[in-house]
């Protein structure tokens, strides 16, 4: 059984560079939070905040993320839930249920995609509340991707 983790965590504007161990970095601008592998092999996890992907709750003293976080790229394959800032360890999956999982996500992304519905990304952020007029603009997705692109590249 692996040991307890509480994870601390930190609202930001942009992600650091630099994480710290046991610590949840959350940009509510971005609508994206990372942190390193709870099995402590140091893998960046990155947990994009959208209707389709995690939805993050917050209830003023602890954060949540669902759906569990399943590190399948990386060679722990670390599985794991988030809740209350605790890890709750998940057992791991076979390659057919990975491959089942992945087949999954892909429809409920074309099903949410493929209609006309109008929710923003914030709409995966439940519990914390955002002004219309702050919510995010088109140019969002191009703004992660350009964030990604030079965060990993700086970190390379």
């Amino acid at each position: 059984m692996m040991r307890e983790i509480i994870l601390k965590y930190e609202f930001v504007e942009c992600i650091p560079y630099d994480l710290k161990d046991g610590t949840i970095y959350i940009s509510i601008a971005f609508a994206t939070a990372m942190h390193k592998c709870c099995c402590g092999c140091g893998n960046l996890v990155v947990t994009p905040l959208s209707p389709t992907d995690w939805q993050l709750i917050f209830d003023g003293q602890s954060i949540s993320l669902y759906p569990s976080i399943g590190n399948w790229n990386f060679s722990c394959q670390s599985h794991y839930w988030i809740k209350h800032n605790k890890i709750k360890w998940a057992p791991q999956w076979s390659k057919k249920e990975i491959n089942a999982g992945r087949i999954q996500d892909s429809l409920a992304k074309d099903r949410y995609f493929s209609s006309n519905m109008t929710s923003t990304v914030h709409d995966a952020i439940i519990g914390i509340r955002v002004p219309e007029e702050s919510r995010l603009k088109d140019n969002f997705w191009r703004k992660l991707k350009n964030w990604l692109l030079a965060y990993y590249a700086a970190n390379r």
